[in-house]
């Protein structure tokens, strides 16, 4: 664990307290936050697509340009402790932010708990070899990649 994060700082720290070290290493790594999702206008309805961003590296599940992401997608949301009430609605079900802001502990495979980046993907959790790049799917056919949460 780097030096920067306090000892299992996710289970006293408060969310807005947090150094930026510490909210990045929350993320788990999974690419869910990356899919497309869709949303019905009548209902609020949220559905989880296997269409990923452009940028999504399907291998590692992560930001092929994370620092530089709003250079090629402006809409990519900065989540912050100012507006994850807002965001909550579209997250995926295991995402430790999403978690914390419930009062819910983050889950046992959670890399900060077992140490290992990767317990996520074996796991079973992360979208891992599951997802299509968006540009090979038409907008009009991300409903046939609707997927169920939680993966």
């Amino acid at each position: 664990m780097p030096q920067q994060l306090r000892r299992k700082f996710w289970e006293t720290v408060p969310l807005k307290d947090m150094s930026r070290p510490e909210w990045e290493a929350l993320c788990d790594g999974c690419g869910k936050c990356c899919l497309n999702k869709l949303e019905d206008e009548d209902t609020g309805e949220v559905a989880l697509t296997n269409v990923a961003c452009r940028l999504l590296n399907d291998d590692t599940c992560q930001c092929s340009q994370y620092p530089i992401r709003h250079n090629f997608v402006p809409e990519c949301i900065v989540l912050g402790p100012d507006n994850l009430d807002q965001n909550l609605y579209w997250m995926p079900e295991t995402c430790a932010y999403k978690l914390l802001w419930t009062d819910q502990p983050l889950p046992e495979w959670h890399p900060l708990k077992t140490g290992d980046p990767n317990s996520v993907h074996a796991a079973g959790v992360s979208m891992r070899g599951r997802t299509v790049p968006e540009f090979e799917v038409a907008d009009e056919d991300w409903e046939d990649h609707i997927i169920k949460e939680p993966v």
